[in-house]
């Protein structure tokens, strides 16, 4: 796995970096890399942890929150 710019290239495709993302909890303390997204739209591959558990491929949308 080479990584370009410190991001590591997505094993599914090979085409996009895997991007690292970032988010907040229920009391408001950040939660770095919560998740990993394929820099590539095409392919959508992403890793998420939540509530401690790894979640592989989940439908990307948007949050209206």
């Amino acid at each position: 796995m080479e990584a370009v710019h410190g991001f590591p290239r997505c094993q599914k495709c090979d085409g996009g970096l895997l991007l690292p993302l970032s988010d907040y909890g229920r009391d408001g303390a950040p939660i770095r890399y919560k998740a990993w997204v394929c820099s590539n739209p095409e392919c959508g591959f992403n890793l998420r942890i939540d509530n401690g558990e790894i979640t592989l491929g989940r439908q990307i949308g948007q949050s209206y929150k």
